[in-house]
């Protein structure tokens, strides 16, 4: 199906037509303490939404993690806030992925090195550097029936959404070349 076909079925029915259902940030730092708040206090200078903090789990004594001890922050992004943050991020990429980022339900995720590659953002020497993973999920609208707690229901082979269709939508929106 080529994209001009793609675009002609959401015009005809809208609900085919994909959203961003949501984009996780998650800075994992590796340790508990000052450089977790630190890269917590980054985190929400960039998001805007306090971060929550995500324990290790399990033991690892050559890098001196316990069992139960902070050592990643991440934050949810959905509707608006989610576009905003991804449209201030992705010049970090050039605007440009490749195909195989998109897995078989048309998600995908990148990382940044540095936080301090982001347009608008100044290095502090007291905050330091972070790097971050940035994952993104798609959905149509209709998918809540999966989801949902009462009468939960499949959803049907030509309701799933495709790589093909969630890049159309991610040129369309974002502005973002497929490579």
């Amino acid at each position: 199906m080529s994209e001009d076909e793609i675009r002609k079925r959401w015009e005809e029915n809208p609900m085919l037509r994909p959203r961003i259902e949501k984009v996780v940030v998650n800075m994992s730092v590796g340790k508990s303490g000052e450089p977790l708040e630190r890269a917590a206090r980054v985190l929400k200078d960039l998001t805007g939404q306090n971060p929550c903090k995500r324990k290790a789990k399990k033991t690892i004594r050559e890098f001196g993690v316990r069992r139960g001890e902070p050592i990643a922050c991440l934050v949810t992004l959905r509707k608006h806030r989610a576009i905003e943050f991804l449209k201030k991020v992705l010049p970090v990429v050039d605007n440009k992925f490749s195909k195989d980022c998109f897995d078989k339900f048309g998600n995908f995720s990148f990382g940044i090195k540095e936080h301090i590659e982001i347009p608008g953002v100044k290095y502090d020497p007291e905050v330091g550097i972070f790097g971050m993973d940035v994952c993104i999920s798609f959905s149509r609208p209709g998918y809540r029936v999966k989801n949902r707690r009462k009468q939960k229901a499949k959803i049907g082979s030509k309701h799933v959404l495709t790589p093909k269709e969630t890049m159309v939508f991610v040129k369309d929106v974002l502005r973002v070349e497929i490579v």
